[in-house]
């Protein structure tokens, strides 16, 4: 089982990069994030003639994650528990059902928290702390699982080509690379990091500044997979090549496949 995950950044700005990527990486799943759609704005014909199911959680011009499944999908939720105020489109999970194994597959867009200090970090140090919280629920629940998305977390220096450059962003700071952990040491693995170590491998590089010419990245999407899941991991890789072409996203595709 092919599951990848992939920030868009405008999935009506990017569908031929979207349909292109599909057919030529054909995972069984995707997990997007920034969609920047409502749901019934969501280009779903182009998806569905492609063989997927699709669900949504939208939002007007920001935000927004979905699932692409090619396989059953049961048991979908929408919005991450734990404060029933919060309108921003930042969480969706599902059951999906694979040839011998079903795996409870959670899609998220955490906060980017800038400008820090100030409201918009407080809300993401908020927000880790519920995702936090959902984590320890699933562990619990003893079923394969796995968190993956657009994190906006730099996890440690080897994560960017100038860490330096990051040292004052919420993405890099003490404080949220340490509710990183705290997840993490659940009993969580990173994927990457379980399968590639060293420096150099990104999945962000900025529009400005020649960034992508420059190989000046971050890696800031990330696979957590529980411990059951993580025994069903055979490889990890980032789809780097996608950054290159026409009209890209600003993220290229993360992807675990699964012995499921």
């Amino acid at each position: 089982m092919k599951i990848a995950s992939f920030n868009i950044n405008g999935v009506k700005a990017r569908i031929g990069a979207l349909t292109d990527w599909l057919d030529e990486a054909q995972p069984d799943v995707a997990l997007l994030q920034e969609i920047k759609s409502v749901d019934e704005g969501f280009p779903r014909e182009l998806i569905e003639e492609r063989g997927y199911n699709v669900e949504t959680h939208g939002q007007k011009g920001f935000n927004g994650v979905a699932i692409l499944s090619k396989l059953p999908l049961e048991d979908v939720r929408r919005g991450l528990p734990g404060d029933d105020t919060d309108e921003q489109a930042r969480w969706i999970e599902a059951t999906v059902v694979g040839e011998s194994q079903a795996v409870r597959l959670c899609g998220l867009y955490l906060p980017n928290g800038n400008p820090a200090p100030g409201p918009k970090y407080d809300y993401k140090l908020a927000w880790m702390q519920r995702l936090e919280h959902r984590a320890r629920a699933l562990l619990a629940d003893e079923m394969p699982t796995l968190m993956a998305g657009d994190y906006n977390v730099i996890p440690q220096a080897e994560d960017a080509a100038n860490p330096t450059a990051w040292e004052e962003d919420a993405l890099y700071l003490p404080q949220t690379r340490a509710a990183f952990r705290r997840i993490l040491n659940l009993g969580f693995t990173e994927a990457f990091r379980a399968r590639t170590q060293g420096p150099g491998h990104y999945s962000f590089w900025d529009y400005q500044a020649g960034a992508w010419d420059r190989n000046n990245g971050i890696r800031i999407d990330h696979f957590l997979l529980s411990p059951a899941c993580a025994d069903l991991m055979t490889a990890c890789e980032i789809d780097r090549h996608v950054r290159g072409r026409d009209k890209p996203s600003d993220h290229v595709p993360v992807w675990v496949d699964l012995a499921a």
